[in-house]
Parts: C-alpha cells; sequence; structure tokens
C-alpha cells in the first residue's frame, strides 16, 4: 500500500471538469523521507518508515536521534509505517530517499485519509447517538427533549447491557474515509487537492494511502 504523510491546512473548492463547484480539502503532503526499509529476509514482510515535519532535537530521544541519523536526515515529528510500498510510482527505494507528493498521486486517484476526529467532550446521546429525546412534553415532563429514556430492564436482566448507546465522550478517534478523489495537485508546494471533508482540525496529522 503505497502512501504518505501530511498536514491539513483547510478548505476551500474548485471547478471540476464537469464545470461543477467541489468541495476539497487541503493538504500538504510531504515532503517525507525514508527512514527504514524493511524486507522478507529480515523483518519477514516489506515496508518503508515515512517521516514527516520537523522536531526540536532537544525534545528528541537518543534512540531516535540515532535512527533518523541513519537515514541522514534531522529529527521528525511524525513517523508512520506503509506496508507493501509499490515502487513502480519511485523506483527502489532507498535509505534517506526523499518522497514528494507527486511521486505517489496523480489527480483523478481515489484515496483513503486517515486522521483524528475533532474531540466534542462528554456528551449526551442526541448529539452523540443521533436519539430524538423523549418526544412529546406530556404529563408534566419538564426539560426532558433531550433525555435518553429508559436504558435497562427490571427484575430481568436487572443490569444495563454492555454497548448501550448512551452519553459519554465523542469524538478524538481514528477516523478513515475511504475513495475520495484527487482533483488537483500543486507539486512546487507539495499540495494536494482531495475532494470532501478529511476528519481532524487545521494543522492535524493526515495519512493518505492509495
Amino acid at each position: 500500500m503505497s502512501g504518505i504523510i501530511g498536514k491539513k491546512i483547510g478548505m476551500t473548492s474548485i471547478f471540476g471538469a464537469d464545470g461543477r463547484n467541489v468541495a476539497c480539502t487541503v493538504i500538504e503532503a510531504g515532503p517525507c523521507v525514508v527512514t527504514q526499509v524493511k524486507n522478507e529476509e529480515k523483518d519477514g514482510y516489506t515496508a518503508i518508515q515515512l517521516s514527516f515535519g520537523e522536531r526540536k532535537e532537544k525534545n528528541t530521544p537518543n534512540a531516535l536521534k540515532g535512527h533518523f541519523a541513519k537515514a541522514n536526515t534531522t529529527p521528525k515529528k511524525e513517523v508512520i509505517e506503509f506496508r507493501d510500498f509499490r515502487e513502480e510510482f519511485t523506483g527502489p527505494i532507498q535509505l534517506g530517499q526523499v518522497i514528494n507528493v507527486a511521486d505517489v498521486f496523480v489527480e483523478g486517484d481515489f484515496v483513503d485519509a486517515v486522521g483524528t476526529s475533532k474531540g466534542k467532550g462528554f456528551q449526551g446521546v442526541v448529539k452523540r447517538h443521533n436519539f430524538g429525546g423523549v418526544g412529546q412534553s406530556t404529563h408534566g415532563q419538564h426539560n426532558r427533549l433531550r433525555a435518553p429514556g429508559s436504558i435497562g430492564g427490571a427484575s430481568y436482566p436487572a443490569r444495563v447491557f454492555k454497548g448501550m448507546r448512551m452519553a459519554g465522550r465523542t469524538g478524538g478517534d481514528r477516523v478513515k474515509l475511504m475513495n475520495l478523489r484527487v482533483m488537483q495537485i500543486i507539486p512546487e508546494k507539495n499540495l494536494i487537492l482531495v475532494s470532501g471533508s478529511v476528519p481532524g482540525a487545521n494543522n492535524s496529522t493526515v495519512i493518505l494511502e492509495k
């Protein structure tokens, strides 16, 4: 699986080939540095490790400093492994090689975007699970429009089943959106525009997979 690491910049809209206005997410994808190459003989599977984003050297453990020094690069912020990276895009992968967005994707490709969704904190069932609330405010029900209602049985089973949809922490989860079309690539600025929305806040890390 080929891919690249990037940073979500924001959203915009462009006109597609059919003349329709398409909402797009702008992602600064790369340049990424190959910091490790794995193979069948040594590791049991084939993969490459890509690193993205600068990291202060004083905040980098010595073990990671040596790891990045082997690739002849500065300490990086994000380190992601891609298994079975397809080499037809860039040729044989070498340690320390720099991979740009134009090396992996072309306009018209379909990609999967992986990110961490925005955290919403502790939320009720209406926002978290799209409940309708108790409904009709009859029989003197007061401030019950967004209440969950009954959640358990009586003497049997005398407990609440695991997985019951209730209030709780919302967001902050790893989310993958599949089959987003690459609308435009700006190689000189390492920008890629994909159709639709991508999980996460602006400046958050996004993984694009193909």
